[in-house]
């Protein structure tokens, strides 16, 4: 999905407001996985580090984990099993881990 999204950026010069449907897949735990894009978004609904700075200035793309349930700080309890993209694609793995 990341490659997409950096492709369609390329063509278009932004991203796109939604995952097409092609590209709306389920998470290991049949969870859709959660796509923002940070152009256009309020700073309230981006993902945030223990600091609460947003994790990526690109787009945010995430699954919730294992328990469906997610809030954008990382460090919140809902948060800390989602499996993340941060730092603009340099850290894919579980939220602690970030």
């Amino acid at each position: 999905m990341a490659v997409f999204l950096q492709a369609y950026h390329m063509d278009y010069g932004r991203y796109p407001d939604e995952l097409p449907a092609d590209f709306q897949k389920l998470d290991p735990w049949g969870n859709p996985y959660q796509y923002l894009p940070i152009e256009g978004s309020s700073v309230g609904e981006r993902r945030k580090d223990k600091s609460l700075v947003p994790i990526n200035t690109d787009f945010d793309l995430y699954s919730m984990g294992p328990d469906g349930r997610s809030v954008g700080p990382l460090t919140a309890s809902a948060s800390r099993d989602d499996i993340v993209r941060a730092a603009n694609g340099r850290f894919i793995g579980v939220a602690v881990d970030f």
